[in-house]
């Protein structure tokens, strides 16, 4: 059986960091960053562990993935992440000039397309894949979260 390394396999493994930070009472937003077909990075929302605002998913994964190539720019490769990137995490790609960005769930609200952010003009966006997986995680974690208080 061959094994197809397509957007929607990488988003999956996105997910299951949304997983982990969903038992960690984060909220669950995950992302991996993947070259040449590889995995080089894993993260999942850190901001209430860490007591840190820019602890996203994304930014987590920037980090280990420019510590894995060991440099900081990311131009050969893709993040997959299970909601748009807000603003903050768009400059971070930005900066980073990822080639290509592919997320789960749009964020109407919050998204960095919503809030007026830019990626690099050389950045390739995706958005859609495995939405409604993501969607649901988010959207369970919010009525829990409300039930609770």
């Amino acid at each position: 059986m061959e094994l197809i390394l397509d957007d929607a396999f990488f988003m999956r493994k996105a997910i299951q960091e949304a997983e982990l930070a969903f038992e960690l009472g984060e909220v669950p937003v995950g992302a991996v960053i993947a070259v040449r077909d590889r995995v080089i990075a894993r993260a999942h929302n850190l901001t209430e562990k860490l007591n840190d605002v820019t602890a996203h998913a994304e930014m987590q994964a920037i980090t280990a993935a420019a510590n894995f190539l060991g440099g900081k720019y990311l131009n050969e490769c893709t993040l997959y992440v299970t909601l748009e990137p807000c603003q903050m995490c768009a400059g971070a790609l930005y900066w980073s000039q990822v080639s290509r960005v592919v997320y789960a769930a749009s964020d109407p609200q919050r998204g960095f397309t919503a809030m007026g952010g830019k990626l690099h003009p050389k950045t390739q966006l995706s958005g859609g894949i495995l939405e409604a997986e993501a969607a649901a995680l988010l959207k369970r974690f919010f009525i829990e979260r409300r039930n609770l208080n």
